[in-house]
């Protein structure tokens, strides 16, 4: 099943657990397939590296690696506008370039949305209980 995975999904799993990172884990055991491409990429280094500089930096800064190395990179082809969020439009046209069938996030801006182009959006709660479970 092919997914494209937010950054907060990203971002909590990989700081907090619960939901989000069954999610991660799935990916990095190849139970579930993620999509991304460089500019989601960029974000997720980004988020990570700003939070590890929050925490003190008692992180491995490499923390994403095993996950990062499981992600299907796809080259950015579709331009949408359809979130009140502008910056999260990234993820929908990684769906769609992807042929996804799922945005697992946890932003108001995307969930608010639930679907377009086929394509649901749904929390990483949800996903779990339905595919992973």
């Amino acid at each position: 099943m092919k997914i494209v995975i937010d950054t907060n999904v990203v971002i909590s799993g990989t700081f907090f657990g619960g939901f989000p990172r069954k999610i991660l884990e799935a990916v990095v055991n190849n139970k579930v397939d993620a999509y991304a491409n460089t500019k989601i990429i960029k974000e997720y280094l980004d988020i990570v590296k700003e939070m590890i500089v929050d925490k003190g930096g008692k992180i491995d800064e490499n923390i994403l690696s095993p996950f990062i190395e499981k992600l299907n990179l796809v080259k950015p082809v579709s331009k949408i506008k359809i979130s009140r969020d502008k910056d999260d439009d990234k993820f929908i046209e990684c769906a769609i370039d992807s042929k996804a069938l799922y945005v697992v996030s946890g932003d108001k801006d995307l969930l608010d949305i639930v679907e377009f182009q086929n394509i649901s959006i749904i929390t990483a709660k949800d996903f779990f209980n339905q595919y992973l479970k």
